[in-house]
């Protein structure tokens, strides 16, 4: 009888301990499982839209390239003359760099001090458009798309400066006062969004601040040419073997 009872009890810690061995090895197999919030999926689904976005450049470049090397070979063969393609190319990258007057669909956006006479008595500092509102709008349109911008006809480059001087503003070492006039080239849809939309710079300077801000969307908007002088003093080009 003890024979017996000893047995049962050997078997008994014998299933016991493969119990807790199968435990064990299936707790290692299981992979650990992170909860997907609502948050996560709306940043893969951003991230997605830019990898996409940077895919469709890439393409576009490639096409770009592509359109240069059959040019090259025209060239070599004698096909094209090389004065056309190269004016060509100037024409191209005045267009680019802002030297040369353009035209296209767009908006036109209309900014102004906010001269409610129940303005003033108060923060007046709010009611009035300083240089930065006028550079936040500007880069809202950048971000929208906008091909080309001016402000009270001075185009807007990257080099072009915006800053207050007393009740103006000045762009390109030229004064502007109100109203402001920003004309820019793009889809006219988005650009006005980006001004309109609720949630943006632009909607909180018209619903908070009570700054006059007008939009009209254009089927053809003209944006002059840059016409200042600008000479690099300091930046200047890396040669080979630099």
């Amino acid at each position: 009888m003890k024979s017996v009872k000893k047995t049962n009890l050997v078997i008994l810690c014998l299933s016991v301990l493969l119990g807790i061995v199968i435990a064990v090895q299936l707790k290692q197999n299981v992979p650990d499982l992170t909860p997907v919030t609502l948050n996560a999926i709306e940043m893969t689904k951003y991230e997605i839209e830019a990898i996409n976005k940077e895919v469709a450049e890439l393409k576009v470049m490639i096409k770009d390239k592509e359109k240069q090397i059959e040019m090259y070979k025209s060239i070599s063969s004698g096909d094209k003359n090389i004065i056309d393609i190269l004016n060509n190319e100037l024409e191209k990258n005045r267009i680019t760099a802002g030297f040369e007057e353009v035209q296209g669909p767009g908006i036109i956006v209309k900014m102004e001090d906010n001269m409610d006479e129940n303005a003033f008595g108060q923060e007046l500092d709010l009611d009035l458009i300083h240089d930065a509102d006028v550079l936040r709008i500007i880069n809202d349109l950048r971000g929208a798309g906008a091909e080309a911008i001016s402000i009270n006809g001075q185009r807007v480059l990257a080099i072009s400066e915006i800053k207050c001087g007393g009740p103006i503003i000045r762009i390109n070492n030229n004064s502007v006062a109100t109203p402001i006039h920003i004309t820019a080239i793009g889809d006219p849809k988005l650009l006005n969004a980006a001004i309109c939309a609720p949630n943006t710079y632009g909607y909180a300077l018209k619903t908070i601040d009570q700054i006059n801000i007008e939009t009209s969307m254009k089927d053809k908007v003209v944006v002059p040419a840059y016409i200042e002088r600008f000479d690099f003093q300091y930046a200047k080009p890396i040669k080979e073997g630099d």
